[in-house]
Order: C-alpha cells, then structure tokens, then sequence
C-alpha cells in the first residue's frame, strides 16, 4: 500500500486509515522537517499497550520525503552576494538575487575558474535576477521553511526596509551581515517599528560561520556553511 502526504496534511492514498495513519501523517511531518527517511513499526494487537489497532499481527512502513530544491534567497547582489550566489549554486541550491540597483541585478555572477579542463567541477545553473526589492520576491517566490534568505546588502537603511518587509514571513534561514554594532542598530530600528520579538530571535546576526573570512569568497563559505548547518538542524 502506498499513501502521498503533502506538507500541508492533506493526502492521496491510504495505508489503512484508523490511528496507525494518523501516526504515519505526524512521522510524516517530522520527515518533511528534516529531510530524513524513517521506517516504523507498529504491532497491531493491543490498544490498551499503545498498539494503534487490533486487526493482528506487524507492520513496517517506510517514510520517505521528497523534498524540492531548496531556495537562497540573496538580497544585495554585490560582490558578496555574486559569490554566494556561486557557492550556492554548488550546493544545488535554486538561488534568487535581489537588488534595487538595476545596474547591479543586470550582471552576471562572478566568473568561476576554468572548468574546461577539469570534468569534476560543478555545472551551476545562474541565479534568477529580479531588480526591486521584497514585493518584487513576493511576485516571483512563496517564502515558506524551504526558502533561505541572506542579507548582503550595502546599508542599514536596505536592510531595515527588507526586514520590516519580511517580518511577517517565516523563512527556513534569515541571516544579515555585518558588525555587531550595526545589527545592534539595525534591530533597535526595528523594534521601534514594533517588529516581533520572535522574528528578530531568529535572525542570524552577523551572518556565517566564524572562519576568519576576509575576501568575498571566504564570506561566502561562512554564510552557507551557517545556512547549511541550520538546514541540517546542526545549530
């Protein structure tokens, strides 16, 4: 028997029906979380032992997720975010390049070493660019858990505007680079705004992994090295 369940609870299918489904729906939901296959085991004989029927015997169901690409979403599309787009692509990520600049969303990424030479290079596709800001994303991409979003953008001006623009959303990863001091000021500002305290909780300020980065790419590993150990429930 086999059964299709949707982030969303709903379903193709059955499996059964009764309560061993409705647990196979909640391993389901975790599978979805954490992108992991399971397989459970139920007894069917006894309810009073926590047994979720009493048709007899055992039964084993495997629980695997499909889980889309994942999406970056990079807002400031300068040197940094044009190196992170890169990395990002790397990692099979579908990557989204936000900039209000229209000069700077009309460019390429970085170049990337010469591959022709070297077969085990990565083949990446490029980012899709959008000139605007958050209502222009919100046209193009549905933010939900699946979506990354890092700021790298010039200011703390951008960076409030996209932030209080976003505050009603809930990303998988939100993180916003800079120094400790201009974060502080940024998330004083929003505050003032009355954004929600549990928004700004889960912003990743500065962004990345400290690894001692200084050039655009070290940056660029240290912020998807965060984004990944956050997908991975690793922090």
């Amino acid at each position: 028997a086999k059964m299709l369940i949707y982030r969303d609870g709903s379903s193709m299918g059955t499996i059964g029906g009764g309560e061993m489904e409705a647990r196979v729906l909640q391993e389901a939901a975790g599978a979805l979380t954490n992108g992991h296959p399971r397989l459970v085991s139920y007894r069917l004989v006894d309810p009073a032992q926590g047994d979720p029927g009493v048709c007899g015997g055992d039964v084993q169901i495997f629980v695997e997720p499909y889980m889309p690409k994942p999406t970056l979403v990079i807002m400031g599309y300068g040197h940094v975010g044009r190196a992170v787009a890169t990395i990002a692509g790397w990692l099979d990520f579908a990557t989204i390049a936000v900039d209000d600049r229209e000069a700077l969303a009309d460019t390429a990424p970085d170049s990337a070493p010469d591959t022709a030479s070297d077969n085990s290079a990565p083949q990446t596709d490029s980012p899709t660019l959008i000139t605007g800001g958050v209502p222009e994303l919100a046209k193009a991409h549905n933010i939900g858990p699946d979506t990354s979003i890092v700021l790298v953008t010039r200011n703390v001006d951008v960076d409030y505007e996209i932030l209080t623009a976003l505050a009603d959303t809930k990303p998988g990863y939100i993180g916003v680079m800079g120094s400790e001091r201009r974060w502080v000021t940024t998330r004083d500002r929003l505050q003032a705004a009355g954004v929600s305290a549990d928004f700004l909780a889960a912003i990743h300020a500065p962004i990345g992994v400290e690894i001692g980065a200084e050039t655009p790419e070290e940056i660029a590993v240290s912020i998807m090295a965060e984004v990944l150990a956050v997908r991975r429930q690793a922090t």
